[in-house]
């Protein structure tokens, strides 16, 4: 917890330390000096999945960690930027606000909104209009982004665009269908045609997590993390006996997770 609430100006005085810090580095540090964007990516994403990760633990000390890391990076490529000429820390600060207010009429402009609802309409409307600015609903989902992710931000842009179920119950239909058109692929093991259909199956579900306010992605951590834990106990209470999970049969296994399960690990 904060001892004290930080002023606006001590705030303003610790990201000139971080810039003066960078630059220093920059200029000193063999390792950092060498650096590039394209050096920079893999990592970068590495410390958007540590934030993400401490974000699922709702550990707040590991999260103020994490946003440092990720912090670094954008101070870093924008000190790229700027040693190429073409921007600096100050235009990515002012592309950002910029954007902020084009896209909060709201709250900077005389538009009026009731709902949060309302407001992501809006958003996706005005990200059409801007110059520069996505050409298509879908256009602004990143390729790269993992499939999940990818299939809930695919459905809630389809959504803000008014293409969504008018009844949210109405999804389970769609999940027993694709379920359906699964079990039937299955039959006839045409495994392209199987993988099709699980595709179809998850899409289906992560529209149904949207639709009742479940982050997919979450969810699915959390079930690797309960799986991770419960594995772990299995695995110690076997060594315990001297032996490896090789050495025992499955109903003993089975019988270490139930325990494990009981224990709510």
């Amino acid at each position: 917890m904060l001892s004290m609430k930080h002023t606006k100006q001590q705030k303003i005085e610790a990201f000139g330390r971080l810039l003066d810090i960078m630059d220093e580095l920059r200029e000193k540090c063999p390792w950092d000096k060498k650096q590039t964007n394209e050096s920079l990516r893999t990592n970068t994403i590495e410390e958007v999945f540590e934030l993400c990760e401490a974000i699922v633990k709702n550990d707040d000390s590991e999260i103020k960690k994490e946003l440092g890391d990720v912090l670094l990076h954008i101070v870093f490529y924008s000190k790229i930027g700027e040693e190429k000429g073409i921007f600096d820390i100050k235009d990515v600060c002012d592309a950002l606000c910029d954007k902020l207010i084009f896209r909060h009429p709201h709250v900077f402009g005389a538009d009026e909104v009731r709902t949060s609802k309302q407001v992501e309409y809006n958003w996706e409307q005005i990200k059409l209009k801007e110059k520069g600015g996505n050409k298509t609903v879908l256009e602004g989902v990143p390729a790269s982004l993992p499939s999940v992710p990818k299939a809930h931000r695919i459905q809630d842009k389809a959504r803000n665009a008014g293409f969504d179920w008018t009844v949210k119950e109405d999804v389970w239909d769609k999940v027993r269908e694709e379920f359906t058109e699964l079990k039937q692929e299955i039959q006839s093991m045409d495994h392209d045609r199987m993988e099709s259909e699980f595709g179809d199956l998850f899409f289906s579900l992560i529209n149904a997590a949207r639709l009742y306010k479940i982050n997919p992605d979450n969810a699915l951590e959390r079930t690797n993390q309960k799986f991770i834990r419960r594995f772990n106990y299995m695995e110690q209470r076997v060594k315990e006996q001297g032996k490896s999970l090789k050495e025992v049969t499955l109903e003993e296994m089975e019988g270490y997770w139930i325990e494990a399960k009981t224990g709510n690990l």
